[in-house]
């Protein structure tokens, strides 16, 4: 797959299909690889890629500081996602484009969507993150990956993280740069010379910036409110998938189709239809 420098990020990314874009965001939280739209938890059997790329080229590509794209030692924010995105959507010489999201992606279409309205023709949030017990667990993450750091040292993440193969949602000691660890010498080196009591700063900043409200994080209420694109929702239901995140962004959004379906009846005809359906219109 091809690999490109975005603003010294390292992405690798893929096209799949034929047609107009859709820009797609994985699931998986921190371990968040194109891989994901195929193999991760119940994405692995709605098979939207394969679906999707019969009348549209899909471009799925690894979140900075997963898979195998680069990182950098940044206060992490929803906006480094997005940077990343426009930089990809600029190499492919894409103007605009659908954009879809699974989970915690979708906190990035949002975003993308309200600071670059017209390069986001719609949007899909499938299943998005949030909800209070969501937030809980990502603080909690980040303080047992410190805790860890500041007890063992930044030395002992990278080994761990090299030898673990764990992403930081499996196991918050390795944090949210582990896959850069594994894949980037230089990258490994620069982190284990950073000064600790920095890296405290940083870590705690990141996940204050990501996770500062409990419901869908990303861009704000009144952002959302006031955007002119066209979103259709699906809920999850479960406790980082809340309802509620659902909903949240059901009144926030002018432009919105919220199919309100169980997840049991979410299967992936009916998934994909629905999907397929709503980027026709638009």
């Amino acid at each position: 797959m091809p690999i490109v420098d975005l603003d010294g990020i390292s992405t690798r990314y893929e096209t799949v299909g034929d047609g107009p874009p859709v820009l797609m965001f994985s699931p998986g939280g921190f371990d968040s690889s194109l891989e994901n739209w195929t193999s991760f938890g119940r994405y692995r059997q709605l098979g939207f890629v394969d679906a999707l790329s019969a009348s549209y080229t899909c471009i799925v590509f690894d979140r900075r500081e997963s898979g195998h794209s680069g990182g950098r030692l940044d206060r992490l924010s929803w906006q480094h996602y997005v940077d990343q995105a426009v930089r990809l959507l600029d190499h492919l010489e894409i103007e605009s484009t659908h954009a879809m999201g699974g989970c915690v992606g979708c906190s990035t279409v949002a975003l993308l969507a309200v600071k670059n309205p017209a390069r986001v023709r719609s949007m899909v949030l499938f299943s998005p993150a949030g909800g209070v017990p969501y937030r809980a667990k990502q603080l909690e993450r980040f303080a047992q990956h410190l805790g860890f750091a500041l007890e063992h040292g930044l030395a002992a993440v990278v080994d761990l993280a090299r030898t673990s193969g764990s992403g930081f949602s499996n196991d918050p000691r390795v944090g949210p740069w582990a896959a850069a660890l594994r894949n980037d010498d230089a990258f490994a080196a620069h982190y284990v010379a950073f000064e600790l009591s920095r890296y405290s700063t940083l870590v705690s900043g990141t996940a204050r910036l990501l996770f500062d409200r409990d419901t869908v994080p990303g861009p704000e209420p009144e952002d959302l409110q006031l955007l002119d694109v066209p979103a259709l929702i699906v809920p999850g239901d479960d406790s980082s998938h809340t309802p509620s995140a659902a909903r949240y962004l059901q009144e926030c959004l002018p432009l919105n189709e919220f199919w309100d379906v169980p997840v049991v009846e979410q299967t992936p005809a009916a998934s994909t239809a629905r999907v397929m359906q709503f980027l026709a219109k638009h």
